[in-house]
């Protein structure tokens, strides 16, 4: 019993030790990252002043996979979301990331931060406020509810677009290139407009070219739409391709209204939906998609998934840029090339 209770005590010493000495060292990662970085064009909160915004955290809006989103407002009435995030083994990196990121961004298509807070323990977000949510409620049928619409398939094209917009100006449009590596449903959030914004940078890379793989590699379990570059050495270097293949899922998605992989199907050829819209495309067949009403319709949603199967090429060089994406997006669809078939197989 004293030999228990002795090592009991030595392991909770050691755990408190190890707690203090990561938050210290998360500490100063982070001020020193703000000291470095004076000038940034961005609001510092004290926590109580997060609190008063967020009324307490009484309005919760979601829960993200670096923290709960909490619906606040400023003193000017301004209507804002706050981002709390949690702790972590990161040392500070998602912030450090998600603020060094986007205060560099101004662009339609991407969310826009107004402040932060860095006290202690205590980190968070303050971004611009979107009333229509994010867009995973909106396509995935299973997640609607009975106050979300049904969007029309010219605003699932023109969300498309803004997202493609909103990806092109991080790869070529800042003065370095952000990578997001994060890009699914959950991060496209939605104006009063259903004009779409990225948000959440918790895993973006600021690089001008290549992002190491072995620096992904630990994340890689919080990415939505994981190329397989990310993950196997030999597909590839990780690169502004990653966030195509990304892009090329969530688009397959999106237009199909459900998860790419669906267990509910009865034939498994099913199963996988890239795979299995590929083959009608290339029989010519009909597409067998909900709420095409026109011929307009039609031809959007086959431009949307011709240009989600160049996305999710295995080979990240196969795949097209961002830039060229929306020429493909903006083109006529008789100018479009049926991909290589993106699967040797489906996934099991």
């Amino acid at each position: 019993m004293v030999t228990l209770y002795y090592f009991k005590r030595k392991f909770l010493s050691n755990k408190i030790i190890y707690f203090w000495e990561k938050e210290s060292q998360t500490h100063k990662s982070v001020e020193a990252f703000l000291r470095n970085n004076g000038s940034l064009p961005i609001k510092r909160y004290s926590y109580s002043d997060i609190k008063k915004m967020a009324n307490f955290f009484r309005d919760k809006l979601g829960e993200g996979g670096f923290g709960g989103v909490y619906k606040g407002k400023l003193q000017d009435g301004c209507l804002v979301a706050v981002k709390l995030l949690k702790e972590s083994r990161s040392n500070g990196d998602e912030f450090i990331n998600e603020v060094a990121s986007i205060s560099r961004t101004s662009h339609v298509n991407i969310v826009t931060l107004i402040g932060f807070c860095f006290e202690g323990s205590k980190k968070a977000l303050i971004y611009e406020f979107m009333p229509n949510g994010s867009l995973e409620k909106f396509i995935y049928k299973e997640n609607r509810s009975k106050a979300d619409c049904h969007l029309e398939w010219e605003t699932i094209y023109k969300i498309a677009l803004g997202i493609a917009h909103g990806l092109e100006y991080l790869h070529r449009g800042c003065n370095t290139r952000i990578l997001h590596f994060d890009i699914k449903p959950y991060n496209i959030l939605l104006d009063e407009n259903f004009c779409p914004k990225i948000s959440d940078f918790g895993l973006a890379k600021i690089c001008p070219k290549e992002v190491s793989i072995i620096s992904m590699l630990d994340a890689r379990g919080t990415i939505g739409y994981v190329a397989l570059e990310l993950t196997c050495r030999n597909i590839g270097k990780v690169s502004h391709k990653s966030d195509v293949y990304s892009y090329g899922m969530m688009v397959s998605e999106m237009v199909r209204g459900r998860k790419n992989i669906d267990t509910e199907v009865d034939r498994t050829s099913e199963l996988f939906f890239p795979h299995w819209i590929y083959k009608r495309l290339e029989l010519d067949e009909e597409l067998g998609l909900h709420g095409l009403m026109n011929e307009e319709h039609h031809e959007s949603a086959r431009k949307m998934i011709i240009v989600s199967l160049w996305c999710i090429q295995i080979d990240p060089s196969n795949r097209p840029p961002m830039n060229r994406v929306l020429d493909m997006l903006k083109g006529s669809l008789d100018s479009l090339q049926i991909p290589p078939k993106p699967f040797v197989s489906s996934p099991t």
